[in-house]
């Protein structure tokens, strides 16, 4: 209708009216354009953390794509994308937690479906990725999983990658497609901010969290002490000694990942033997595995802050001193960076 009256407007000899309307049409016409822009613009997600995607959806003003992710009765996975995704740009975000090897296999199975289907560009969003501990040939005959895991998602037809808190950071280089590394410090930094902790320390359970830490101790404007630990066998720790000051100071343990929260206990323990006041701990994932949860509620840490990249199991979410912190914002405006194509670094602090 709006164009119709637009050509008709421009035949007529009163130029002072034609010309107002055309315009006001034009500006009223672009509107269904942005739109339909927009539905090129797609994020779908697996069963691992819905509620996040809903989150990260919500932030951006979308609705969440549909797909349909179901097993058949001997457990294989069954995916089907529900709606045209053809020439977009479609976001597939999965974390792969418990059960780990489910939840990688609907995410590679999404993104086959979606490049099947004519999807322009396909970004693996993984909020907590899996298999990253084992980055090297430490031992005889074990295999290099994480980089197994980044050949097969660009396999399965991911375009480039966005990660959160890489369990190391020159896992980047396993991938041969762009990656974003995004980090939930942002969040956790303004968490403690508030907090106003006296007399903080920030400690890294290990050596090689120890940029980790600077970093962070540098944000809250905190001092440093690091953890010198030696491990025994897998998932078990033997603390060796503290290296800095902590006597009556509140210390704050921080990692990218808590899985059975036996090093994490031992820490804090040796901590508190070595004269600190109270200990607080946070991380980025929390897998959480195995007794975590009990060993948490009767640890002597006062809080433990995690983020929401991956969903707390029922035992962990009956543990009072847990709390989680949402970084579907921080997500967001790297989804929304991506699809904008401009600058992501802006969100590396």
């Amino acid at each position: 209708m709006a164009t119709v009256a637009t050509t008709a407007e421009k035949t007529t000899a009163d130029k002072t009216t034609a010309e107002k309307k055309p315009i006001t049409d034009e500006k009223t016409e672009r509107k269904p354009q942005r739109a339909r822009v927009d539905d090129r613009f797609k994020v779908f997600c697996g069963t691992a953390n819905e509620a996040l995607c809903d989150e990260v959806c919500n932030f951006l003003g979308l609705t969440r794509g549909q797909a349909l992710v179901t097993r058949f009765a001997d457990g294989e996975a069954y995916v089907q994308i529900q709606e045209n995704v053809r020439g977009a740009d479609v976001f597939v975000m999965q974390p792969t937690c418990h059960p780990v090897d489910m939840h990688l296999m609907e995410l590679l199975l999404m993104m086959d479906a979606l490049k099947r289907a004519s999807a322009r560009r396909i970004t693996a969003v993984i909020p907590y990725y899996g298999y990253a501990r084992q980055d090297r040939k430490d031992k005889p005959r074990v295999p290099i999983s994480s980089k197994l895991v980044a050949d097969l998602l660009t396999t399965a037809g991911a375009d480039r990658a966005l990660v959160v808190d890489l369990h190391a950071p020159q896992l980047q280089g396993f991938f041969n497609i762009p990656v974003d590394h995004l980090f939930a410090s942002p969040v956790l930094v303004d968490y403690f901010r508030k907090l106003n902790l006296p007399d903080l320390t920030v400690v890294s359970p290990d050596a090689g969290g120890v940029e980790r830490a600077r970093f962070f101790a540098k944000k809250v404007d905190a001092a440093l002490a690091i953890v010198d630990k030696r491990r025994v066998e897998m998932n078990v720790a033997e603390v060796m000694n503290v290296i800095g000051e902590v006597n009556g100071r509140t210390c704050l343990i921080i990692d990218d990942l808590i899985d059975t929260a036996g090093t994490l206990v031992k820490v804090a323990q040796a901590l508190l033997e070595n004269g600190a006041s109270s200990v607080y701990a946070c991380c980025t994932h929390p897998v959480l595995s195995g007794a975590a949860a009990e060993n948490l509620l009767n640890s002597p840490i006062t809080e433990v802050v995690v983020t929401n990249t991956i969903p707390l199991s029922e035992a962990a979410k009956q543990v009072p001193k847990i709390k989680v912190l949402s970084i579907a914002g921080l997500i967001g405006r790297a989804i929304q960076s991506i699809h904008e194509e401009t600058s992501v670094s802006k969100l590396f602090i």
